[in-house]
């Protein structure tokens, strides 16, 4: 290791900190007595300035006991791992009847008692996590510790803001959505397994002062049913369901009877990209089987209707006058592919409900839809009728509300990238503190 520079200068009798290597630091209140650099990273010797202190139990001041060192891990610098050794004052009160013999110096914003990292290595690790989408192992890279060293000095934090009712305070509009954790064995953790694979995630939706939807994740509990949804809604209790007015959900009947039993007083509010997608599905269904029907086998290049089969999914307002002219060539091409034209306008029906700038004249498209959809004589239009005619009054509540779940398919994008990052997780627990913080759900 290199000897150890010296930060500070001899002034007559006393000496003079460096102001240059507290800044450096910037730790107030503490100057840097000395820096070493070793092939394990850097560390930095400080202390306090001296100055009379008082016992803390009878406030006479107290007499020096000397010194012991206290080493903390602190935020890298300089591309090396920081390790900061606080050299601490020891005291001797002089009062004899005081219960107190001895005290040493304790500062909770540098370090609290019995820990071995600075309070802003936990506040840095926590936001690098947070914002800069970190690994735990590569943020034990980078202050020179294992995983698990990392991650116990981090969980404590994370467990104590999940644990604070108060997060969930102020919500009025909630989504609900589930995703899939991991895809191997669904053995409970007590046999060795990671238990359900899907999990449902709550989403807070409520719009800000301005009229923003800041999403933020609320929680994730295990499995993808109604009593998973609803369980959790009673562990929040009265106040919490009371104040939700909008629910907002994909096509799922266990989500929609969770929110009818718990949240009667809620309005359920079926999301816009889902329904949209259901459309979407039946042209390319009713594409698929008209091909097979009229070649006798899937599609090939050359083929009209295979040509088409991305365009077919975006919408129309979208499309080039090339494209439109390509769709109208395929449909041309067979009579067989009117059916195809016909349900990709049915599709489009669908979407141009939801563009609107009236909701109401969005919402009279929609009722129409309802009304017409379910005695279409092309099968798949038929039954997304019978669909949507089930989910009416969801359906058509976006239309009052405008309230989508597109917050929490961001959410669940968030999810997927952390989920990635760390090459999956088997730990349930620590995955959803993870994405607890990822997802802006922890008051940190």
């Amino acid at each position: 290791m290199d000897h150890p520079t010296s930060c500070c200068r001899a002034v007559g009798a006393g000496s003079v900190y460096c102001s240059s290597c507290d800044l450096l630091v910037g730790l107030d209140g503490y100057h840097v007595i000395g820096v070493a650099r070793g092939p394990d990273g850097l560390v930095v010797r400080l202390e306090s300035a001296p100055g009379p202190v008082g016992c803390p139990d009878c406030g006479v001041r107290a007499t020096s006991r000397g010194r012991r060192e206290c080493r903390l891990v602190d935020i890298p610098a300089f591309g090396a791992p920081v390790r900061l050794v606080w050299v601490k004052r020891t005291w001797a009160c002089r009062e004899t009847t005081c219960p107190r013999r001895s005290f040493t110096e304790t500062d909770e914003d540098l370090a609290p008692p019995r820990s071995t990292w600075t309070t802003r290595a936990r506040a840095w690790a926590v936001e690098q996590l947070r914002r800069e989408h970190a690994t735990v192992l590569g943020l034990a890279r980078q202050l020179g510790l294992g995983w698990d060293t990392v991650w116990s000095g981090i969980e404590p934090i994370l467990a104590a803001a999940a644990a604070d009712e108060s997060r969930f305070a102020g919500v009025s509009t909630l989504g609900v959505d589930e995703h899939v954790w991991h895809h191997v064995s669904t053995k409970p953790p007590e046999d060795g397994g990671r238990g359900p694979k899907e999990l449902t995630g709550m989403v807070d939706l409520t719009s800000d002062e301005n009229g923003q939807v800041r999403a933020r994740l609320l929680d994730l509990v295990p499995g993808r049913s109604k009593k998973a949804y609803a369980d959790w809604l009673t562990q929040r209790g009265a106040d919490f369901t009371a104040g939700v007015q909008v629910a907002t959900l994909d096509p799922f009947h266990g989500y929609k009877a969770a929110i009818d039993d718990e949240l009667a007083e809620a309005t359920a509010v079926l999301d816009v990209f889902h329904v949209v997608a259901l459309g979407t599905k039946c042209v390319d269904e009713v594409r698929r089987r008209v091909q097979q029907a009229t070649t006798g086998h899937r599609g090939r290049k050359g083929d009209p209707l295979y040509g088409i089969q991305n365009i077919l999914r975006a919408g129309a307002e979208n499309l080039t006058d090339k494209q439109r002219a390509r769709i109208a060539r395929a449909f041309a091409a067979h009579e067989a592919h009117e059916e195809v034209d016909l349900t990709w306008q049915c599709a489009q029906l669908l979407r141009a409900a939801y563009r609107q700038a009236d909701k109401a004249d969005g919402r009279a498209i929609a009722e129409r839809i309802v009304a017409t959809f379910p005695t279409c004589p092309i099968p798949e239009i038929a039954r997304l009728g019978r669909t949507l005619r089930k989910w009416k009054e969801a359906f058509l509540a976006y239309f009052t509300t405008g309230a989508t779940n597109g917050g929490t398919e961001a959410i669940n994008g968030l999810v997927e990238l952390h989920r990635r990052l760390a090459r999956g997780f088997k730990n349930r627990s620590n995955y959803r503190l993870r994405m607890l913080l990822i997802g802006g759900g922890l008051n940190l």
